[in-house]
């Protein structure tokens, strides 16, 4: 089985946002959403099966998180349409960014890897 590396007719577009008032496990935590669209361009339906994604902070620490779907789904998106999510994640300092793939297959059966670019999640107006 051969895996295309991207396919550039899965757009991604991700808006990320600080939740200040969500409480933490620790104090010194900062919790942020993010909004992913996924746009599918192609002629033919494609579902999305996995998801990874390296969370790193403004000390360099890294996390992986993988896992079936998203948001507890493994959405099918059909041609010309998109399909939208929000989750979140904590970071122990106000800075880091995010970046990833999805697996996905197209309805022919053939599969195929959605890189997410590499975006940022910080505390407004910490930086000027």
């Amino acid at each position: 089985m051969s895996m295309i590396t991207t396919d550039p007719q899965i757009l991604i577009h991700v808006a990320t946002r600080h939740l200040p008032d969500h409480v933490t496990e620790k104090p010194d935590q900062y919790a942020f959403a993010y909004q992913v669209t996924i746009s599918n361009r192609s002629q033919q339906p494609v579902q999305l099966l996995s998801r990874y994604w390296l969370i790193t902070d403004a000390n360099g620490k890294t996390t992986e998180v993988s896992g079936d779907g998203v948001v507890g789904k493994q959405p099918v998106i059909d041609a010309g349409d998109e399909y939208q999510y929000t989750s979140g994640a904590i970071l122990d300092t106000p800075v880091g960014s995010m970046q990833g793939y999805y697996e996905m297959e197209r309805a022919d059966g053939s599969p195929f890897r959605a890189n997410i670019d590499v975006f940022r999640l910080a505390v407004p107006n910490l930086i000027n």
